[in-house]
């Protein structure tokens, strides 16, 4: 990353909060995962709760991250709406401003934590 220190990593779900979409996201990509619209969802939550290796990483990474869903990235960061179209994404924070970290194609060709783990300890290298 050169001397250019991250402030956090953000990143955003291709899902809206509250506890009704989170039960309906969670039958989906139960029983259709192949038509699921959020492999960050996917690769960082099983059905109840945060998958174990990501949760262990993201305690230990040293890094502030930030989780949102769509609509709160919306609230959060206003000036983004054109990113919203391309989640899910992850961002990095540079000096206050968005920069794009991980695009939507790459999380979506993962197939596991691990995956994404080592993106973002590759990234961050």
């Amino acid at each position: 990353m050169g001397n250019i220190k991250a402030e956090k990593l953000v990143f955003v779900y291709n899902a809206n909060s509250g506890m009704g979409n989170a039960l309906l996201d969670s039958v989906h990509k139960t029983l259709s995962p192949s038509t699921y619209d959020c492999n960050l969802c996917a690769i960082t939550f099983g059905v109840f709760s945060e998958n174990k290796k990501w949760k262990v990483f993201r305690q230990n990474a040293g890094l502030e991250m930030e989780f949102l869903h769509k609509d709160e990235f919306e609230i959060r960061y206003p000036s983004e709406r054109e990113n919203k179209q391309s989640l899910p994404k992850v961002f990095i924070l540079k000096k206050g401003q968005l920069q794009e970290f991980l695009l939507r194609e790459e999380i979506n060709d993962m197939k596991s934590q691990e995956d994404l783990i080592l993106a973002v300890q590759a990234r961050l290298s």
